[in-house]
């Protein structure tokens, strides 16, 4: 299956690449977070594929009373799973806090907490399916692993430990703006996982 996966920065080229055919190939989208929501729409509307995405620490708090802390026609991943020809995903949003006010944005052990509440479905996919997860999507990097060392962009350690126990394939996750082409420090493997960072955008084909 072939993924478009974006994240932090609206890409002119992908307006392009998305009005001309170049993804009609993609058979899902994926948000990782910090991008305005019409541009997610946008490619729904243009790709007439499933999204699926998770809020950034720029996106506004999630309230189903209002349309403008949503994506139309896409699904708020966030805490959730969900399955999609066949591959199990789940999502994570937010980063850590470096504001006390800031919005989507969590102490280590908030994002822990966070965390825990994906226990009941990872649960349930690993006794219908015989594991927990095949791709994670989150906005912030795991800790130690593509993150930074100022204090907006260090990574989250709950993550690491989602990709212990659920084990997933992939993991896709923005936040850290590094070079598209810069893969040396945009892709990591772990255990059986590969992690992605996807800034500003990337095509990725996975099976299982």
């Amino acid at each position: 299956m072939k993924i478009l996966a974006v994240s932090d920065q609206v890409q002119e080229r992908v307006y392009m690449l998305s009005s001309n055919g170049q993804f009609q190939d993609v058979e899902l989208i994926l948000g990782c977070g910090d991008l305005p929501y019409p541009y997610l729409e946008y490619l729904v509307t243009m790709l007439n594929m499933p999204m699926f995405y998770v809020p950034g620490n720029h996106d506004p708090q999630f309230d189903l009373r209002y349309k403008e802390s949503r994506a139309e026609g896409g699904s708020n991943l966030d805490l959730k799973t969900a399955r999609h020809h066949k591959f199990l995903i789940g999502g994570l949003g937010g980063c850590i806090r470096y504001r006390p006010d800031g919005i989507n944005q969590y102490t280590q052990a908030e994002a822990y907490l966070r965390a825990f509440r994906l226990i009941p479905g990872l649960l349930l996919n690993r006794l219908q399916y015989g594991r927990a997860l095949d791709i994670l999507i989150s906005h912030s990097p795991p800790f130690g692993i593509h993150d930074d060392t100022d204090p907006a962009h260090h990574g989250l350690k709950a993550l690491n430990w989602l990709i212990r126990i659920a084990k997933p394939r992939y993991h896709f996750h923005g936040h850290t703006h590094f070079v598209k082409t810069n893969l040396e420090n945009s892709e990591t493997t772990v255990g059986i996982t590969k992690v992605i960072n996807v800034y500003p955008y990337k095509t990725i084909t996975v099976s299982h």
